[in-house]
């Protein structure tokens, strides 16, 4: 019997290592991983520039306090800012952390300039933010806040895509609206781009902040660094994770030199935040990601992804409803049962994990190949068949 606790329903499925896009399991079968640790492994498993990366970091310094300066972390900071909206960067240790970060930020922007009042935030309901204890409170969700005692204050919600009652929600009290560019755990469901221009002109208009988390969807994951670029907007705040560390904890929230003003000494921090060995393998995943042609690669074989998931849907019009999502970020929404493909797509050696609304979600690595890509169409062209 296992020692740890039962918060994950784990298959009983380990693997002894990996390679690129594919997993090998104890028994020895070969994988190919189309979860990537749900959008982690943004260079695939085992990237030797990463390697390199870790191993060269580990025979100097692991870890010191935030009280000193780390110069690892100013590097990476620097890239961040140098090819985004962003103008001061908090790094962090996970998703969770960095969307908790970005609350604090938007309620302390306002505190500073004399308005403490303001410091509700609006969120889309059955959003995902995190599983911290403000975070599952944002995301308005009655499943993941059940049991977890008295709700957190300071949060509204609304239904995705109903306008009308965003609006009606923002109050003089409202701080800021967070939403994910594209929902993930909630079904990979795409904010359009002229909804993000209105949000940021409602922003606007209405003297609040606008956060954008792009935890799941950012780092390249669309095939632009961040999905909102799409919608040419510039949000004030955005929490990132997963893809950054390429498979190592790593979290940040980006943000504009306003809001940035609020956070003094005193009013965040981390034990390992921004410690020099993520910091290392930070850098090492955006000296990649910002290579010349990268993201063009990104949207050339996800387009050719998509395209050929969408011939599949035409096929199979009585199993799959809609091929949802932007880039390497995908969904196929079925009419069938999610589990039983995702375990017919297991058993055919295709790595796969669910999403709300009955939505298979595929997240392969940015640098997947396109035989790879079509080693999974044919494992699901053939489990369609059969299902």
């Amino acid at each position: 019997m296992s020692a740890l606790a039962n918060n994950y329903n784990r298959r009983k499925l380990s693997f002894k290592k990996g390679r690129g896009c594919f997993l090998y399991s104890k028994s020895g079968k070969k994988y190919l991983d189309f979860i990537q640790g749900i959008a982690v492994n943004s260079l695939g498993h085992a990237n030797p520039k990463l390697v390199k990366a870790i191993n060269n970091q580990s025979k100097k310094v692991w870890h010191v306090s935030n009280a000193f300066t780390i110069p690892e972390g100013e590097k990476l900071a620097k890239k961040l800012t140098k090819k985004t909206f962003a103008d001061k960067i908090i790094f962090q240790n996970s998703g969770a952390e960095a969307t908790e970060a970005a609350m604090k930020i938007a309620r302390r922007y306002f505190y500073s300039i004399g308005k403490p009042n303001k410091n509700r935030i609006i969120c889309i309901k059955n959003s995902f933010h995190g599983r911290t204890i403000a975070a599952i409170n944002a995301s308005g969700s009655k499943k993941m806040t059940e049991g977890f005692g008295p709700k957190v204050n300071g949060f509204d919600h609304f239904d995705f895509g109903d306008h009308k009652k965003l609006k009606k929600l923002i109050t003089k009290k409202t701080a800021a609206i967070m939403v994910e560019t594209i929902l993930g755990e909630g079904g990979i469901k795409v904010i359009p781009n002229w909804c993000l221009r209105d949000l940021r002109k409602l922003c606007n208009q209405k003297n609040i902040l606008l956060i954008l988390d792009e935890v799941q969807c950012g780092i390249g994951r669309t095939g632009k660094f961040f999905a909102f670029e799409y919608a040419n907007v510039k949000p004030d705040i955005v929490p990132i994770a997963k893809g950054i560390g390429g498979g190592f904890p790593i979290g940040a929230v980006l943000m504009t030199k306003k809001v940035a003003k609020g956070m003094v000494p005193g009013t965040h921090g981390s034990t390992f935040a921004g410690n020099p060995l993520a910091m290392s393998v930070g850098n090492a995943v955006l000296d990649e990601i910002f290579k010349k042609n990268f993201l063009n690669n990104v949207n050339k074989i996800s387009n050719y992804f998509i395209t050929e998931l969408n011939k599949i849907k035409k096929q199979f019009p009585k199993l799959i409803k809609e091929i949802r999502g932007a880039g390497l970020l995908i969904g196929i929404q079925l009419i069938k049962d999610q589990n039983k493909f995702i375990q017919k797509l297991m058993d055919n050696n295709l790595l796969t994990i669910r999403a709300a609304e009955n939505v298979v979600r595929i997240l392969p690595p940015l640098n997947v190949k396109k035989n790879e890509i079509d080693m999974a169409l044919k494992i699901i062209k053939k489990v369609c068949k059969k299902f």
